[in-house]
């Protein structure tokens, strides 16, 4: 069984080494230098994507992955005053550097026989991909190629107008296990531990109708550290924000997967955990059908698809209406919304029931 993927990048390493784990060959195609390496960007898995990571994909080092604990939300529309509050005493979520996670399924996946990487050389390729009979299935992990630009068209658009920009704060030493995000009246800061001595910062800026220097971005992330004493701030990253759904998942043979399937605000930090959770339905369909001796062909991707595309709108949906409240709170002068959250953030049922929904998704 041969299955190509296009694209480079975790999605694309992370969906490639589970199908190795299944004795599959995997050919990945990707443009020349795609793929650059951030050392400013992480991101965080919750404990029962990681519990699936960890057995179908691989297994982390403890040296590459940080627990967060406690999750504060605060608005600056309250002096700063907690408006929410998630705890577990294990885990709500691990946090990892996308750099250390790409390089790990790099270097396990060359040394695996049943793994290539290709570069694609000729734009003449992507329809030469599509009338070849070499692949049972190609997946397709690139939202800007051919392949998507020409019969994976047809989604649901939304541009937030806001950018986000990334870095990683070296501070003093002390017990870092709580998340923290703020929300400003220029859009919400987040900053997520990934050690006692480093935490990572996400902020997410409208852009629409301002423009923000570095110095500038810079100087709201310090306004609004409520407790590091920070040594070094590494360079910012930026990049636009919108979300995306696609009305169809397949095309013949040919399936969208991650990026180019759905995208989602960094609000809530959920991006990639609805690509692990579209793994692992991919995976046990896929291993149910060599179990049972069954071919692997487009069939797969019509049940992978009824099986996933009602759960992701749903939640892409569900991630969309967070960002909406707090947008409408970020526009509206008034302190009593943030009030009624704070009598929210007092109900235990509700707090895990928002945590088990953010660990599992729709998948309960």
């Amino acid at each position: 069984m041969n299955i190509c993927i296009v694209g480079d990048g975790l999605t694309s390493l992370s969906l490639a080494k589970n199908l190795i784990n299944k004795k599959i060959n995997v050919h990945i195609y990707q443009k020349k230098n795609l793929h650059s390496l951030s050392f400013n960007r992480t991101i965080g898995i919750t404990k029962n994507n990681l519990d699936f990571f960890n057995k179908e994909i691989i297994t982390f080092p403890k040296k590459n992955i940080w627990k967060v604990k406690k999750i504060e939300i605060y608005s600056e529309k309250l002096k700063d005053d907690k408006i929410l509050n998630f705890e577990n005493k294990e885990s709500l979520f691990h946090m990892v550097k996308n750099d250390q996670l790409y390089k790990m399924l790099n270097n396990k996946l060359l040394k695996n026989k049943l793994f290539k990487r290709i570069i694609i050389k000729r734009d003449d390729f992507y329809q030469k991909l599509l009338n070849s009979n070499k692949y049972n299935l190609i997946i397709n992990c690139d939202a800007n190629n051919f392949i998507a630009k020409k019969h994976f068209y047809k989604k649901i658009d939304k541009d937030y107008y806001n950018t986000a920009y990334t870095t990683i704060m070296k501070h003093e030493r002390f017990e870092n296990n709580t998340a923290v995000q703020v929300f400003t009246k220029f859009g919400p800061i987040a900053f997520l531990p990934i050690s006692n001595t480093e935490t990572s910062v996400i902020c997410s800026l409208e852009t629409k109708n301002n423009k923000y220097t570095k110095e500038e971005v810079l100087d709201l992330i310090k306004k609004h550290n409520q407790k590091f004493k920070i040594k070094k701030i590494s360079e910012l990253s930026s990049f636009k924000l919108k979300s995306s759904n696609l009305r169809n998942y397949y095309y013949k043979n040919v399936l969208a997967f991650g990026d180019a399937l759905h995208k989602i605000h960094p609000l809530a930090g959920q991006g990639f955990n609805m690509t692990i959770r579209d793994i692992r339905i991919f995976s046990d369909i896929i291993k149910d059908k060599i179990d049972l001796g069954m071919q692997v062909d487009s069939l797969i991707l019509q049940e992978f698809e009824k099986k996933t595309r009602h759960m992701n709108f749903f939640f892409s949906n569900g991630v969309d209406f967070i960002y909406e409240i707090f947008n409408f709170n970020k526009k509206n002068k008034d302190k009593n919304f943030n009030e009624i959250l704070k009598l929210f953030g007092k109900n235990k049922k509700l707090n895990n029931t928002i945590i088990k929904f953010a660990d599992n998704g729709l998948s309960l």
